[in-house]
């Protein structure tokens, strides 16, 4: 049977109150009376009650992170980033997956506000299809932090960016400096970050003469187990039509798609083609050969979202953090030698 916090007051020899404020930990209680409770509570193994405690500390120790997917393993290392923060001040995650679906966001919100958390994070808001008016009214009644959102609405919203456009930009001069001049861009849809590097991938190439339309290629959904597939499968046709000998994707998972196309058709990389993906989840370094990437270091946005959050509820303050990204070279990128 599960113990109680009787069971805990009597085998201390104390009262109910006094186990509940060593709980707590919201009254001063002896260190001699402080360490026969713990002994206690570890020797019987009990665990607190969280909604008694919370009533008790009349506030919600329950934060909501809302997420676009679960397959992409970039929001993983994202949520152990907020976890492990949010942990020493002794909250606990709710996670909510929106599935890429703007109706499922707001739903998402919605539903965690429901359950009296006392902030919500979300992952890559789709702000340029949930309804405009939506967060708005959220923020006004909910402690609110985004990752990756560049919208410029809700300029009062604390958000932690990964700082995208320079990031593109960043990947896109190597490939110049390495003599590639016609360069594919991958996005996927539903999605402000595809948006933002599009946005700067269309501008480094007009500044340098070299934007081609038809090089950029919409796979549709860029976080989902069909990912790599759907874009493997359309990179077919393009790669087989296309004079490219880059190609830079908006996470690394459409990066992947596009090894896994090259080897269909017999394009070695990085000698016919150089790859550069955007993430740097674990997984680019297991495939081979290894992917070249851009690091958005996701733990760190994790935890500076978190660290935003807690701030906001605590003291009602809002920031905007932009967070550097790496250019990380490895094995899918080379010299171009076409044009040599």
């Amino acid at each position: 049977m599960r113990a109680t916090i009787h069971d805990v007051a009597r085998e201390a020899g104390v009262s109910v109150a006094t186990v509940s404020r060593v709980v707590n930990g919201n009254y001063p209680v002896r260190d001699e009376t402080r360490k026969r409770v713990a002994a206690a509570i570890q020797q019987l193994q009990y665990v607190p009650n969280m909604q008694a405690r919370e009533l008790n500390m009349r506030r919600s120790t329950s934060i909501g992170v809302v997420v676009p997917g679960l397959y992409n393993m970039f929001f993983a290392e994202v949520i152990d980033g907020v976890e492990d923060y949010l942990r020493r001040g002794e909250y606990s995650l709710l996670l909510c997956c929106a599935k890429n679906d703007p109706q499922q966001e707001m739903k998402c919100v919605t539903d965690l506000m429901s359950r009296n958390v006392s902030g919500i994070i979300v992952i890559s808001p789709n702000t340029e299809h949930v309804y405009p008016e939506f967060y708005e009214q959220v923020q006004r009644r909910q402690a609110l932090v985004f990752i990756n959102s560049y919208t410029e609405q809700l300029p009062d919203v604390s958000r932690v960016n990964d700082d995208a456009q320079t990031g593109t930009r960043q990947a896109l001069a190597y490939l110049l400096q390495q003599g590639h001049r016609r360069i594919l861009f991958v996005r996927g849809e539903n999605s402000d970050s595809y948006r933002v590097k599009e946005k700067a991938y269309v501008e480094f190439m007009q500044e340098n003469g070299l934007l081609q339309e038809e090089d950029i290629v919409n796979i549709g959904e860029g976080n989902s187990t069909l990912t790599v597939d759907h874009t493997a499968q359309e990179m077919l046709s393009v790669l087989a039509a296309s004079p490219a000998t880059a190609v830079l994707c908006c996470n690394d998972l459409m990066a992947v798609g596009v090894l896994h196309a090259c080897r269909h058709l017999n394009r070695p990389v990085p000698e016919s083609l150089s790859v550069i993906g955007y993430d740097n989840i674990s997984l680019g370094h297991f495939i081979t050969p290894q992917l070249t990437t851009v690091d958005q270091h996701m733990f760190r946005l994790g935890s500076s979202a978190a660290q935003l959050l807690i701030e906001r509820i605590e003291t009602g303050a809002s920031h905007q953090l932009l967070l550097k990204n790496d250019l990380v070279l490895r094995e899918t990128t080379a010299e171009c030698l076409k044009e040599k």
